[in-house]
Order: structure tokens, then sequence, then C-alpha cells
């Protein structure tokens, strides 16, 4: 498996809402149990600013893993995990720069 080795700009991450699985009953009863393991995959919004060439190679990386194949990756002060980039964009800074825009998903496989 691949390794990202990209240092963002701080980011933000959103812990998505948890799998649960809920049965209701008669007068307002309601049981709630965990939808399997790993029920809350973390998501990262990343920038990288970079100039072009620097950004080019981080393109390549991300268009050679098509958002199927996971990559290893460590966020801020976290635990290194495999992480899916589901989407990306890029920005035309000046002649000499660009700024890529991602997300990361957590993945559990």
């Amino acid at each position: 498996m691949t390794t990202f080795v990209f240092d963002p700009a701080p980011g933000a991450v959103e812990h998505t809402q948890p799998r649960v699985r809920k049965a209701r009953y008669g007068d307002g009863y309601e049981q709630r149990v965990t939808d399997g393991i790993n029920t809350q995959p973390r998501r990262w919004t990343l920038a990288f600013t970079r100039k072009t060439a620097n950004v080019d190679t981080i393109i390549a990386f991300l268009n050679a893993r098509g958002a199927v194949e996971a990559f290893t990756w460590t966020p801020p002060r976290g635990l290194t995990g495999k992480w899916l980039c589901t989407e990306y964009s890029v920005s035309m800074l000046d002649t000499t720069a660009q700024s890529v825009s991602a997300t990361f998903e957590e993945t559990f496989e």
C-alpha cells in the first residue's frame, strides 16, 4: 500500500455521525445498538499550496488511486490509517503556484 507523504496546511477534521441501528417500540421506548465496528470514520478537508511542479506530483498520486485504492496517511496529531481521496480540486494562484483542496475519508478494509 502506498503512503501519502505531503504535509497539508492546517485543515479541518469532521467526525461523521456514528452508524446506529434503532428499534422503536410503543410508548416512546427505543433501543439503539452500533451498526458494526468502526462506526465513526474520520473525514479531513485539506489544502496543499505548492509550486506547480509539486502540485502535479500530488495530483498524480491522487489520480493513480482514482478514489478506489486506499493509501496510508498520518493526519496531524493522529494515528496512521487507511484513507481514500474522494474528491479534490485545483486552483491556480499565479503562474508558479497552485493549491489543491482535497477530502480524505477514512476507510476500513
